[in-house]
Parts: C-alpha cells; sequence; structure tokens
C-alpha cells in the first residue's frame, strides 16, 4: 500500500513540485507524520494537510521539516517563497472564478432573464407566442409581490426599523443553493464559525496581510466566497494569544491561543471587505503587532 495518497490531478505543477519534494524529504528522514508532528511541534493533522497538498505549509513549518530530517533550509525555503507566490496567484483566480459563478447562479435562479432574442419577422413566430403567457404569468407575479411589499410599508406605520424586520429575506436554502460545494456559511452566518468546519479555508480562503511579532507569524485569512475573516498564528509558543478585531464601528472581535500546537486561528467574523479588519498577536514574551491589508 502507498504511503501517500495521490495529490489531486488539478494541482499547479509548482505546488505539487514543492509538495512532492516535502513526501521525499520526510521519506528521507523515515519519519512518520506522527513522528514529524512530534519533531516540528506543528500537529499531525496539519501535516496531514500539508502533505497531501491542500494547505500551503507556514515558513517555519518547512524550515522545522528540514532541520527535523537533515535537509538544507534555506534550500526548502527558497522552494516554499517561490510556491508561496503561486499559490496566493491561485486563490486570487479562485475569487474571481467564484464571483463569475455566483453571479451565474444568481441569474439562473432569477430565471435566466436577458434581452429577448429578435423576432425573425414582423409576425409573431411559434416559440413567442408560446412565451407569451410565461412573461403575462411573471409580470402577474411580480404586481403580486409589488403590492404585498406597499402593503407591509403601510402596515408599519413608517417605523423603520419593524418594516426592516418584517420584509422577508433569502431563505436558508436558496443561499446554500448559491455557495460552492462545501462550504456552509456567508456573511453574518460565519460569524464565530469555524472556518474549516464551514468549509471557507483551504482553497476557499488568502493570507490578505501577514507579519512577524516576535517570532511568531500572524496572518489575516480572507474567504470571499464566505464574505469572513479570521486571524491565525504559526511558529508561536503556548499562551501566545492571535485575535481578528474590526475596524472601527462595533469593534466585534474573535480570540484563541495557542495550546499545545505551536499555531491556532481564531473563528471567523463576517465583514465586507478584508480591510475592515485586523489581525493581531500578543505574545508571552510580551511582543505585540497586527498585521492589516489596505482599508477597503
Amino acid at each position: 500500500m502507498a504511503r501517500w495518497r495521490p495529490l489531486a490531478d488539478d494541482l499547479d505543477p509548482r505546488v505539487r513540485e514543492f509538495t512532492e519534494a516535502l513526501r521525499r524529504q520526510v521519506d528521507r528522514g523515515g519519519l512518520s507524520v506522527a513522528a514529524l508532528a512530534e519533531a516540528t511541534g506543528y500537529s499531525r493533522s496539519s501535516w496531514e494537510r500539508y502533505l497531501g497538498g491542500r494547505l500551503l505549509p507556514p515558513r517555519y513549518a518547512v524550515v522545522a521539516l528540514a532541520e527535523a530530517t537533515g535537509a538544507d533550509p534555506a534550500h526548502f525555503t527558497t522552494m516554499w517563497e517561490v510556491t508561496e507566490r503561486v499559490w496566493s496567484r491561485a486563490e486570487g483566480r479562485h475569487d474571481v472564478t467564484m464571483e463569475a459563478v455566483r453571479i451565474a447562479e444568481a441569474r439562473a435562479a432569477l430565471g435566466g432573464f436577458g434581452p429577448a432574442p429578435a423576432a425573425p419577422s414582423p409576425a409573431p413566430a411559434a416559440p413567442a407566442v408560446r412565451r407569451r403567457p410565461v412573461v403575462l404569468f411573471v409580470a402577474g407575479v411580480v404586481a403580486v409581490v409589488l403590492a404585498v411589499i406597499g402593503a407591509t410599508a403601510l402596515i408599519g406605520g413608517g417605523d423603520g426599523d419593524a418594516h426592516d424586520r418584517a420584509r422577508p429575506g433569502p431563505s436558508r436554502t436558496a443561499r446554500a443553493a448559491a455557495l460552492p460545494a462545501g462550504v456552509k456559511c456567508t456573511g453574518q452566518e460565519c460569524t464565530g464559525k469555524d472556518p474549516e468546519g464551514m468549509g471557507c479555508g483551504g482553497g476557499n480562503a488568502r493570507t490578505a496581510a501577514a507579519a512577524w511579532v516576535g517570532g511568531a507569524y500572524v496572518e489575516m485569512r480572507y474567504s470571499r466566497v464566505c464574505a469572513a475573516v479570521w486571524a491565525r498564528i504559526s511558529a508561536g509558543a503556548p499562551g501566545d494569544t492571535v485575535s481578528v478585531t474590526e475596524a472601527g464601528g462595533a469593534r466585534r472581535s474573535q480570540r484563541s491561543r495557542i495550546g499545545r500546537d505551536p499555531e491556532a486561528y481564531t473563528s471567523m467574523l463576517a465583514v465586507r471587505a478584508p480591510g475592515a479588519a485586523r489581525a493581531c498577536a500578543t505574545l508571552t514574551t510580551g511582543s505585540h503587532g497586527c498585521a492589516a491589508p489596505p482599508p477597503g
């Protein structure tokens, strides 16, 4: 039985090459994933994601692997820098693709209405005749909906808050249908929830900002499809804390603390854009610092 599972067919060739190089080095060192976790301080589940090509390891994790297996850290960090640029570009392309998918799905949910094709002649064609009852039916439905909304506004007596509460929003089923497979929330639904458990991490997220705080690495992670951010800290020590905080306004925040693993991440915080929040780390050594993308 093969030790490693096959990597995804659609994995970028340079990411594949880097992941396979890490696997070969682990094999040369004669380490199991559990032993690698113990030797490097990064959890077994993290290494399973790194060596499975599902998540790019932090730079410090790569250095720790090289040192644990007797390899030259400089060689692997150079490979990591190249791979990190490829990974970031892929995340950006994924964001654009997912936006196009959501637009297409939204148009489909609305019936695919668009410019009507030109008639082949002044006389109504058979397809046009068949479409006419459908158009009349849709117009009737729209009129009824508008009438209901108007009646709701009148009943509200001008109370804006009551009106907003009375107005129905998209159903949970409709929102779920517009999300990619595996993604379980978007927007405010994601606040306070685990990004990995809700399908917002991995290929659905990118690092919007990052900074070194002492010897720890803090990142602001952003998922466009989930419209949420969270903070992640790597190469830290037990007791180090990481937080993601909304900029201005109510200043909502999520916080996490490193336990046995040298990395941790917070729950999610819904934002309109990654620039609306910042990720910060406070170390047990007293060091404190933040990473924040440009506002916008």
